[in-house]
């Protein structure tokens, strides 16, 4: 693999549009590994036709997220869960 890639935090602008809270502070598992981190943390690839975020630990797909003018198509197949922080007190 090449060092070719951005940190997770280029995953906020995009998944902003999805949700209504900052995705990059959730915290996740990978299905492959077990490696549990921060969004921020994946690697992710923007050369493909969307963004691929791949696991720090052991490189494999975590996320994937392709856009369309109308649509988008969010995969979280390779992530066990996704614990995201909602605001309170």
């Amino acid at each position: 693999m090449s060092a070719d890639y951005l940190d997770g935090n280029a995953l906020a602008g995009p998944l902003a549009e999805i949700f209504a809270t900052d995705v990059s502070a959730a915290v996740g598992r990978c299905a492959s590994c077990g490696l549990t981190g921060p969004v921020a943390s994946l690697r992710v690839y923007s050369r493909a036709p969307g963004l691929v975020a791949r696991c720090p630990g052991c490189e494999e797909v975590v996320l994937r997220l392709v856009r369309s003018p109308d649509a988008a198509w969010l995969d979280l197949r390779g992530a066990v869960c996704l614990r995201i922080p909602l605001g309170g007190p």
